[in-house]
């Protein structure tokens, strides 16, 4: 399918690996130019020659914390004007509530609900004028379906799913989408730490839980970022543009529910 977005420039943010490196082929694959952020400027740089070579298009790489004021102003000068913003950052550690400050609190918000909020003012109006705009944010199946030890992520990302219910509506007669993509176990060094926090606790060998974890899915295995990816895709596609505010969760199966 082709997507109607080629020669369209895209923000994605932690991009060097995992599901933002897998939204970041996707839609070069799809002809996006992209800017591609990260911290890590090896591992950012890797992925930019990657996508360069696979696809030919564009890619710009910005070495930056996004959840610093500072680093969005780099990710922002070095797109001007952006069609698409795909919206992630790490997640907040795992771990019992009751060891959680204020600080820690503080850092989760800012990471996953603020930053995202910020760079989606940032851009928001100007697809608007431009009459396209496509912005995904990674958030978590957590946000249906919250993880007792991932409490942080849980609130700070709940936070976020409240503000695009009303903003992505606001804006929709513009042009401009605005979705979340809830991510179930995706084989990315986020699900291994993960593993490695249960290990720790349980004693048990971490591969034995993984093992464990990918049965107790329907699909009986963890997604592929690129899987993810091209659903990111899809969303930023002109074929897209009657879908905004949702929550669309892929997870394999493994949300019980029927809403």
């Amino acid at each position: 399918m082709d997507l109607g977005i080629a020669g369209r420039k895209a923000i994605v943010c932690a991009a060097s690996k995992g599901l933002g490196r897998g939204c970041a082929m996707s839609l070069a694959a799809a002809g996006v130019d992209l800017v591609i952020n990260a911290r890590g400027e090896e591992a950012l740089e890797a992925t930019a020659r990657d996508i360069r070579d696979a696809t030919g298009v564009t890619v710009t790489a910005v070495a930056c914390d996004i959840t610093t004021a500072e680093g969005r102003e780099k990710v922002l000068a070095a797109c001007g004007e952006p069609d698409i913003l795909v919206n992630n950052a790490g997640g907040p550690p795992p771990g019992d509530f009751r060891d959680w400050d204020a600080a820690d609190w503080r850092k989760a918000v800012e990471a996953n609900m603020i930053t995202p909020i910020e760079l989606i003012r940032a851009v928001v109006d100007g697809m608007g004028r431009r009459g396209f705009g496509r912005i995904v944010n990674i958030t978590s199946s957590a946000v249906k379906a919250p993880i007792a030890e991932l409490g942080l992520s849980n609130g700070a990302r709940a936070g976020l799913t409240g503000f695009v219910a009303g903003t992505s509506r606001a804006v929709a007669s513009t042009g401009v989408t605005i979705n979340n993509i809830l991510p179930g176990r995706f084989d990315t060094d986020r699900l291994r730490s993960g593993f490695a926090f249960k290990a720790q606790k349980s004693g048990q060998p971490a591969e034995e839980i993984a093992r464990a974890a990918a049965r107790s899915i329907p699909a009986n295995r963890f997604g592929d970022p690129h899987e993810f990816g091209e659903l990111c895709a899809y969303l930023c596609s002109v074929q897209a543009g009657y879908i905004t505010g949702q929550n669309l969760l892929i997870d394999g199966g493994n949300y019980p529910g029927t809403l």
